[in-house]
């Protein structure tokens, strides 16, 4: 899983990129002149492989791991095309907003107001994808010059549906909640729009108003209905990062201050895209992979290998509860708790699967 992290120069979003990574990006010197972004990969913490290794003993233990790209765009200059390499190629975007204040950090827009900063991004990301129709609609006029009956058809249905999407973009509603059918989604899927991407609102407040945190949470919700919100202070973050997790711990606990924002983080972006998390084990190997929700056994196979789905039989099927009350695998087959799965079973989240496959 690749997440953009993007927002307004001074927001803090390299702050809260460290804070995720346990990096040491420069915070104040990454502007929108800057083109490489900041890269950082993170474990995706589960609880369940721990379980999984008291029964394997196995000699690797391999978590989910999720990649962070911290972007520069600013208000007014546009996506560069190789900016838009970098944004086109994530699942989400985190867009940090500012809402702490300090003198010493001069906000870029003159004054601190998180929702005009959430619109300013909104309308940076519509941007782009109205100049990639642009583009692609004057490439379609020349094509259909010369293009033969059944070619100029399909030009037509492309230019119809991107003139439908453009329409939409220019109300002020991203792609994401255009309700596309599923054969127009196919369609405009390698365009990379940016708006058709799920998007997470980071609210990145003081200390000081951390205990106003679900407030602030929930005054940004009533106005993004449609998107994820959540109220962190990425300084206190990245600073608790640096620390052991032991010192950590105790210092969220003196502070009366909850589960670190890797954690809750990751669970919304989860959440937001609709994943889950399955797990193999094979050649003393106990691993985590990442899917969408709803997958299909072939295709959580090819995550692991082409051969794999390509050639793909059955799946040996127990879920993680049912596993960690035998206790072992041969206990829960005795049981008839490990079951064979077909074509045509959707992966659930948990499952310890192995794909039985012939190339």
């Amino acid at each position: 899983m690749d997440i953009g992290i993007i927002g307004l120069p001074q927001s803090g979003k390299t702050t809260l990129f460290n804070s995720l990574t346990k990096g040491k990006a420069r915070t104040h010197a990454f502007s929108s002149i800057d083109v490489e972004p900041n890269l950082g990969v993170v474990k995706v913490p589960d609880s369940r492989l721990e379980g999984l290794q008291s029964i394997f003993n196995p000699k690797r233990t391999i978590p989910a791991e999720v990649k962070y790209v911290d972007v520069a765009v600013s208000k007014g200059r546009g996506i560069s095309g190789e900016l838009m390499g970098y944004l086109s190629k994530v699942d989400a975007f985190i867009h940090v907003v500012r809402a702490f204040s300090d003198e010493s950090i001069p906000h870029s827009e003159g004054s601190v107001d998180p929702a005009r900063d959430v619109d300013i991004m909104n309308l940076e990301l519509a941007f782009s994808d109205m100049a990639i129709i642009e583009r692609r609609l004057l490439r379609i006029e020349e094509s259909r010059k010369g293009a033969k009956a059944a070619e100029r058809d399909n030009l037509v249905q492309e230019q119809d549906l991107l003139l439908q999407i453009r329409s939409a973009l220019e109300k002020d509603v991203p792609v994401r909640k255009q309700s596309l059918a599923e054969h127009e989604a196919r369609m405009i899927e390698s365009y990379g729009f940016l708006t058709a991407k799920p998007l997470l609102i980071v609210l990145n407040i003081g200390e000081e108003q951390l205990p106003k945190a679900m407030r602030l949470e929930e005054e940004l919700q009533a106005r993004y209905a449609h998107l994820g919100i959540a109220a962190i202070c990425a300084k206190l973050e990245m600073e608790l990062s640096q620390l052991s997790d032991a010192e950590a711990a105790e210092f969220r606990s003196a502070m009366g201050v909850g589960a670190g924002a890797t954690n809750r983080i990751i669970q919304l972006s989860y959440d937001l895209l609709g994943l889950i998390s399955f797990f193999t084990v094979a050649s003393g190997e106990v691993k985590a992979w990442t899917i969408r929700r709803g997958m299909l056994a072939p295709r959580a196979a090819g995550k692991i290998h082409s051969d794999m789905e390509r050639g793909f039989i059955r799946a040996e099927v127990v879920p993680y509860p049912d596993l960690m009350e035998c206790g072992s695998l041969s206990e829960a087959r005795k049981r008839g708790l490990l079951r064979l799965e077909g074509k045509n079973y959707v992966v659930r989240d948990g499952d310890v699967i192995t794909f039985l496959f012939s190339v």
